[in-house]
């Protein structure tokens, strides 16, 4: 499978062009397999349980806080169900029935799937512990300049720190 990103004057286009990318990455490399585990005690409809899993995923990947948010975000996304061979997204009902249907044993089910998914991509198992973890933040509350990542005005209680003239 390739995978091809393009421009066009079509109503097929997405706003979730990266995320329909990493669908068809996902897809060819089989990395959401480890999901097929969890035997949701659910009959299929229109989706399978399995297909009702990944859409939750994806509405996370898609920046959903909460299951509500998938009607108005995935729910017309038609292109990016496509990249899964589905005609649509459930209704997040249908999401949240699902959820509420997984058992104990489905969770453990699922934290296994999960397990399998990440851990051959987890940078922090191939770190190398013997050495130092450095981690650098201020919280001196000196001034930042816009063009800084992640910046923020914030608050700090007390004294300011005064600003030196150089």
């Amino acid at each position: 499978m390739t995978i091809e990103l393009s421009l066009t004057d079509g109503l097929t286009n997405t706003n979730y062009a990266p995320l329909a990318a990493l669908s068809a990455h996902y897809q060819q490399n089989q990395r959401l397999g480890p999901l097929a585990s969890v035997q949701v005690p659910m009959r299929t409809r229109v989706f399978s349980p399995l297909d009702k899993l990944i859409q939750v995923l994806l509405s996370i990947f898609a920046g959903c806080e909460t299951l509500y948010e998938v009607n108005s975000k995935l729910k017309q996304e038609r292109a990016l169900a496509s990249a899964w061979q589905w005609e649509r997204f459930a209704d997040q009902s249908t999401l949240s029935r699902t959820l509420d249907a997984l058992t104990l044993t489905n969770i453990e089910q699922l934290r296994a799937a999960v397990n399998k998914i990440w851990r051959p991509q987890s940078q922090m198992l191939r770190h190398d512990w013997r050495g130092y973890l450095w981690l650098d933040f201020d919280l001196s509350g000196l001034p930042c300049g816009p063009q800084a990542q992640e910046s923020q005005k914030g608050y700090f209680s007390g004294k300011k720190t005064p600003l030196v003239a150089s």
